[in-house]
């Protein structure tokens, strides 16, 4: 009898985790992913600015650095057989008293150091030009075309659903609550029961600190950094085309202005170090904030056309990088922790360096049928007349609106439910699709959803969740 479950376990499901278990799901390995929540993307990776950075920020021969460049790449190179939505949109970092100039020249030649192609100073009419909406104070700014702009949820959607596709066993709601070695490989236990593995990876996101520290004595620790948005409506999601950062400082990259590539657009995050890595509230401080900041870039913002606000934690370490690779005193035991900005970005590259250790490491050969490409579910109200004619004629339920202001149909929403590794909550299905994501946050959509959950996943309208169990919509 096999001794173990599984070759690798992969610790965690959001665009990490997953992008790592697309990359294994290439070998010949037995691969489960284990997920606390219901969902992938349910933590860190649902809640950020959705930025594919360029690559300038890291400092050069960091893991930031090498990972942020070659991620972009993947990203671009993936969003089309992967069917996930990403635009390269460029970026401008702005200056606003001349005498930081040289600190801008100093990010303009640490990006030439670290590969970024394409980088360009140019002056504050240069800037001005090219995005008429920014500050006449702006005096130089430094122009970034390769930058690029993604939806987390989909990015992260695609990866955990093409490594499904090629056999990696997903299991959610499954908490891992110990780690003990176990002969070459380990046991780890969890809230339903015990996987035994010969490889880890630990992609824990907030929680990489507790899951590293249960099997090295060597500990690391990750503090939750708290940080706003808030998303305007798409009517005025052309106010910016490329995204708008200010000179980074201590705390990050700054309050940021950008569109979104489902047309809003967003500004944010402000960064506050809590304690609580499950507190993602928004606060009217924080929001004034962020308001006031972004501003400094688009003085004449919109503010009346803001339709939500989100926060999300950032899984910050001691070290200033990404701690990544095996673990010194754990064989086998593979860190994906402290992943924070640009960790998005940097995740297919991650995912694609911890997969070749690992393969390395198991004498694993690649396989033959591995299916590289996964289509998304379509967007019925964005295709031609004639393909959206076609489609209803084949499935009445896409002609029948549930989501009005995002034109989102009642087969889209079973797709989402039905798919591979298929929405389980009201969190899921928005996720997948963006029912509720529009102008009324979804005041009209709601019922009709949850009436398509508790028929296609065969549970009582009473059952249905905004996600984890416990999060039921109608109590009685």
């Amino acid at each position: 009898m096999e001794r173990y479950d599984f070759d690798v376990c992969v610790v965690g499901a959001g665009v990490v985790g997953a992008a790592t278990a697309r990359e294994l799901s290439r070998y010949d390995l037995r691969l489960c992913v284990l997920e606390k929540e219901e969902d992938v993307c349910s933590g860190t990776s649902k809640a950020n600015s959705g930025i594919a950075h360029a690559g300038f920020d890291p400092e050069t021969d960091s893991w930031m650095a090498r990972l942020n460049v070659r991620g972009a790449e993947l990203i671009r190179e993936l969003c089309g057989p992967l069917d996930f939505a990403y635009r390269q949109n460029g970026a401008l970092v702005l200056c606003f008293d001349e005498e930081e100039i040289p600190a801008l020249r100093a990010l303009y030649e640490r990006g030439l150091r670290n590969g970024v192609s394409d980088l360009r100073l140019i002056t504050g009419e240069e800037a001005r030009r090219l995005e008429p909406a920014l500050s006449e104070q702006v005096c130089a700014a430094l122009y970034a075309p390769t930058s690029g702009i993604v939806c987390p949820f989909g990015m992260t959607l695609a990866f955990a659903e093409n490594a499904a596709d090629n056999g990696a066993v997903f299991r959610f709601l499954t908490e891992v609550t110990g780690i003990a070695r176990d002969g070459e490989g380990y046991c780890l236990q969890t809230n339903r029961g015990p996987v035994r593995a010969r490889f880890v990876v630990n992609a824990a996101g907030l929680y990489s600190d507790t899951i590293h520290n249960l099997v090295s004595a060597h500990k690391i620790s990750v503090t939750p950094r708290r940080g706003e948005y808030m998303i305007f409506d798409q009517e005025v999601g052309g106010l910016v085309s490329a995204t708008i950062f200010q000179m980074p400082g201590k705390q990050g990259k700054g309050v940021l202005v950008t569109p979104t590539v489902h047309g809003n657009l967003m500004i944010g995050p402000n960064a506050e170090s809590i304690d609580d890595k499950e507190d993602t509230e928004t606060t009217r401080a924080g929001t004034d904030e962020i308001a006031r900041r972004a501003r400094l870039s688009v003085p004449d913002l919109p503010l009346n056309r803001v339709i939500t606000g989100f926060s999300g934690l950032r899984a910050h370490g001691t070290t200033g990088d990404f701690i990544l690779g095996e673990v010194e005193d754990a064989p086998g035991f593979f860190d994906a922790a402290a992943i924070e900005s640009p960790g998005l970005t940097s995740a297919p590259a991650i995912g694609e360096y911890l997969a070749g250790l690992i393969a390395e490491r198991a004498g694993a050969r690649k396989k033959e049928d591995f299916l590289a490409v996964r289509k998304g579910i379509p967007e019925v109200a964005k295709l031609p007349p004639e393909e959206r004619a076609a489609l209803i004629a084949r499935r009445p339920d896409y002609g029948r609106i549930v989501c009005r202001c995002e034109s989102v149909s009642e087969g889209e929403i079973v797709d989402a439910i039905e798919r591979t590794l298929g929405a389980r909550s009201m969190d899921g299905v928005k996720r997948r699709v963006r029912q509720g994501m529009g102008r009324c946050q979804a005041g009209f959509c709601t019922p009709r959803t949850m009436e398509l959950l508790a028929e296609h996943l065969h549970i009582p309208l009473e059952k249905v969740t905004k996600n984890r169990p416990g999060s039921e919509l109608i109590k009685e």
